[in-house]
């Protein structure tokens, strides 16, 4: 008997710690809520004249956008060169474009446009297909989309970087990136990235390296590669969660990955990052081609004034595009081109945003 009641006592004791150690460590049992769903209508054919772009847009059928993405088909040879990226940001309704005054624009967006732009050559496989990034969080069940920008580049070989900075006590989900007009052939969007509104970073002047969390702010780059200027704009657009939800818990992890290249004429180069263990859902990614060190130092232009993106989109780990639907993407991938002329110290930056809601 005595034996018995000491082994109670024994398995009593051992209860009563285990749970008060429960309620020790509470954080120790969550699930992330964060899931996304990509959504994608595939290709459209175009532009079919030059100094011309097409509007294509994914949807969200449930879900809010978390951020989207842009593939281009370009053919080979050197019209390839004439097709690039002018445009992959938010819309209201998968048509109108936040262009007018800047700020807070819209609120709980579920569509994504994708914006394909040509220059002087173009080829019956020009094509630009858009993906939109549907994000649901038991958290974060509303966000904004904030939009910035400035005049600019108007002369050959410049940039004009812009900062789209999401409002205090919110975070960073996503965002793009768009130049205006089209027909100033030579003008488009060479990076689309995460940054910082600090010192360290130069206020956006310098992206968010790896491994760091929880940016700010969103950076769009346009590049003028040929001169020529009818009232050239950039634009940067920031997703960010909503105002009044305490996301002091939540996490957005930083993945990115520079390589080499693009350098010779006519030539392309992909990047894929990807969400590690631990990091979170994949909610969004970037890129840009660039003269390299983008997070050690401000942004500086690619070596020649072709140069220009043709995708920076949801992938597997080995750089091919999702397909509709899917629900389990963990990397991005970023496409890029040089033109027509060699491109020394020229690089090819991919950033991919992981979030954990913390519940």
């Amino acid at each position: 008997m005595k034996k018995r009641t000491l082994r109670g006592l024994a398995t009593g004791k051992a209860l009563v710690i285990g749970a008060l150690l429960a309620v020790a460590a509470p954080g120790i049992a969550y699930a992330n809520t964060v899931s996304v769903t990509v959504k994608t209508p595939g290709a459209t054919l175009g532009p079919v004249g030059t100094f011309a772009e097409i509007s294509t847009h994914a949807d969200c059928g449930g879900g809010l956008i978390s951020g989207g993405g842009i593939n281009q088909a370009i053919g080979t040879g050197t019209a390839s060169n004439g097709n690039h990226v002018n445009g992959t940001a938010p819309s209201p309704d998968g048509s109108t474009e936040y262009t007018g005054s800047t700020g807070v624009v819209g609120t709980d967006v579920t569509h994504w446009l994708g914006i394909g732009g040509s220059g002087g050559a173009v080829d019956a496989d020009f094509s630009t297909t858009p993906y939109a990034v549907c994000f649901s969080s038991n958290l974060i069940n509303h966000t904004q989309v904030v939009m910035n920008k400035i005049a600019g580049p108007t002369t050959s070989g410049t940039v004009g970087l812009v900062v789209a900075t999401c409002p205090a006590n919110t975070r960073l989900l996503g965002g793009g990136a768009r130049n205006t007009p089209a027909s100033v052939g030579s003008l488009k969007p060479i990076a689309s990235f995460p940054t910082f509104n600090n010192a360290a970073h130069d206020f956006g002047q310098k992206a968010a390296a790896d491994g760091e969390t929880n940016p700010d702010s969103w950076a769009a780059v346009g590049w003028n590669g040929g001169g020529g200027n009818s009232n050239n704009t950039t634009y940067a657009y920031a997703i960010c969660s909503g105002n009044n939800i305490n996301v002091s818990g939540t996490t957005v992890k930083v993945r990115h990955s520079e390589v080499s290249g693009p350098t010779a004429a006519t030539a392309g180069q992909t990047a894929t990052v990807g969400c590690g263990v631990g990091d979170g859902s994949l909610v969004s990614g970037g890129a840009a081609i660039s003269g390299g060190g983008v997070t050690a130092t401000d942004f500086t232009g690619p070596g020649s004034g072709g140069d220009h993106l043709n995708g920076s989109f949801p992938s597997d780990a080995g750089g091919n595009p999702v397909g509709d639907g899917a629900t389990t993407a963990a990397y991005w991938t970023a496409f890029t081109h040089t033109g027509g002329a060699s491109s020394p110290n020229t690089y090819s930056d991919v950033w991919a945003l992981c979030a954990d809601d913390g519940i």
